[in-house]
């Protein structure tokens, strides 16, 4: 899933006009006032959500962070427009002047961006991918009717490795861009080229990740539970030792990237 924040005044208005603009399912996210809900979300999305201040929950279900619904909403739509939230590290269309994290395009009003221009440009932010996410890709693969068997790796941040080690509180990883994920696709190629293996795909993510938050993602679709446990495990083997992403590790004592040590 696509995802672009946008601030300022006039942000949910850009996101509803974005929004037509975009080639896929469509969510809003947007900050709301303590208490207050959008009854009536825009033609243009297909789902619309709402959060107020201090990640409190506007709708059905139960409370979650914007962190959280993200992730829920990767498996079902392409894209999701979130608008109000300026403190995310998300890609960010700021309005006004309007100071941002992570700023990708700046105008004073929105009437001075170029929409068209902007929805190519969301195809090429850092998608967000969850397990679930590519769970429901490969179901929906053209080969998934000769498939009995789907399995899964998730790699995550480890705390420790024993007892007396200072915690890990965050890991964070950089990649070659392009590189990585060409050497990530010839490896699912040649996975899928064995016998019984129907689609195999695999993700890394970058940046800061958390003590205890998923790091990467390995799905097998395959014929029978044989197959798609060793190459499940192959997948995760070849993308650690073939794949070039570099780690910084910190801990409550130190800092520092493993490839160093």
């Amino acid at each position: 899933m696509q995802v672009l924040g946008v601030v300022g005044t006039g942000a949910t208005t850009l996101c509803e006009r974005l929004a037509s603009r975009l080639d896929g399912r469509v969510a809003t996210i947007e900050s709301l006032p303590s208490g207050e809900a959008d009854e009536n979300p825009p033609d243009a999305v297909d789902g619309a959500y709402g959060l107020t201040p201090g990640g409190n929950w506007v709708g059905t279900g139960s409370k979650r962070t914007l962190d959280e619904l993200l992730d829920e909403v990767a498996s079902e739509y392409d894209y999701a427009l979130v608008s109000g939230f300026p403190e995310t590290t998300l890609p960010t269309v700021a309005l006004g002047g309007v100071d941002a994290e992570s700023v990708v395009a700046e105008a004073e009003t929105f009437s001075d961006l170029d929409l068209d221009e902007l929805a190519h440009e969301i195809d090429g932010f850092e998608q967000r991918i969850t397990l679930d996410s590519l769970v429901e890709q490969v179901k929906r693969d053209p080969r998934a009717d000769y498939a009995g068997a789907i399995a899964t790796f998730t790699g995550r941040v480890r705390a420790k490795d024993s007892e007396d080690d200072p915690r890990t509180t965050s890991l964070e990883f950089e990649k070659y861009d392009g590189v990585a994920e060409s050497k990530m696709a010839t490896i699912s190629e040649e996975l899928e080229g064995r016998d019984g293996v129907e689609r195999v795909l695999m993700h890394h993510r970058v940046g800061v990740i958390e003590d205890g938050e998923d790091i990467v993602f390995v799905v097998v679709l395959a014929g029978h539970r044989e197959e798609a446990f060793q190459t499940v495990e192959d997948g995760i083997n070849r993308l650690k030792d073939e794949v070039p992403i570099f780690k910084k590790e910190t801990t409550v004592e130190d800092q520092f990237w493993r490839h160093e040590r």
